[in-house]
């Protein structure tokens, strides 16, 4: 995904100011920094957005020419090890050498009511939220009319381009969805929460041991449809809103992750 437009730079301070009355990071307890992770350069021209901010983006956004990378997973978080060594020694580097700004919003990113991952893998997959559920009201619900949970999961499937994990009800009854609920990534403990709302299926990204077990014994499929495939509609969607909103030029880079 590009979207170019006519030549424009911004600075720093102004992208940064952009992303954060979009995001609102001010409102969520998080698990890192939101916002303006690494500095670089002061004026900005083009923007590369991507899930992660993994060596392999850092590399590609270098290639593209990017100025500034927008991305959910930044480099810091909470209770890491600070010592810059290694894969951060190696990432950080490259950013340093080419003075490429490294914007990451994490939660405010999932939370979006339009442009955020969950908002986003529900346009997707054809599902509109009616309600929200779960700690910082994360997790999204909507109405759904599929046969079964096997009927919503090879719809999922089919969607992302990628196989699911789904866990049905032990009693082997495939029972119709009339309510779907969903958190992007690795949301898997929102499951109690959704079935509380109603659900009668749950997508995330990830799957934990309990929750097969709850899946078997509420009677509420689950399907895990990737950590990386829920959470990549988000970032482009975003960089592409505040890029045009600012006259930037943007580009989508999806690094392959199977997680």
């Amino acid at each position: 995904m590009s979207t170019d437009h006519v030549s424009r730079t911004t600075t720093r301070q102004a992208l940064l100011q952009a992303f954060d009355t979009l995001l609102q990071p001010q409102l969520f307890k998080d698990y890192g920094p939101n916002g303006l992770q690494v500095e670089g350069k002061p004026h900005i021209a083009r923007i590369v957005s991507g899930v992660t901010a993994s060596r392999a983006l850092i590399d590609a956004a270098i290639a593209s020419g990017a100025d500034a990378i927008f991305v959910h997973h930044g480099l810091f978080w909470r209770g890491q090890d600070g010592r810059v060594t290694g894969w951060m020694k190696e990432r950080l580097s490259r950013l340093l050498a080419y003075d490429i700004n490294l914007f990451a919003y994490h939660l405010p990113l999932d939370a979006h009511a339009e442009l955020g991952n969950n908002a986003q893998l529900g346009r997707v997959l054809g599902l509109t939220a009616d309600a929200r559920f779960g700690e910082q009201n994360l997790g999204c619900s909507a109405p759904a009319s599929w046969d079964s949970g096997q009927a919503l999961a090879d719809h999922v499937a089919r969607a992302l381009g990628r196989a699911v994990t789904l866990v049905q009800p032990e009693d082997g009854l495939d029972r119709p969805v009339r309510r779907v609920a969903w958190c992007t990534g690795g949301a898997q403990g929102y499951f109690e929460p959704a079935i509380a709302a109603g659900a009668d299926a749950f997508i995330t990204g990830e799957i934990s041991e309990p929750q097969a077990h709850l899946a078997r014994e509420m009677g509420v499929s689950f399907i895990a449809a990737g950590h990386h495939a829920t959470e990549r509609y988000g970032t482009p969607a975003v960089a592409a809103q505040v890029a045009a909103q600012l006259g930037l030029s943007h580009e989508f880079i999806d690094i392959d992750n199977p997680a």
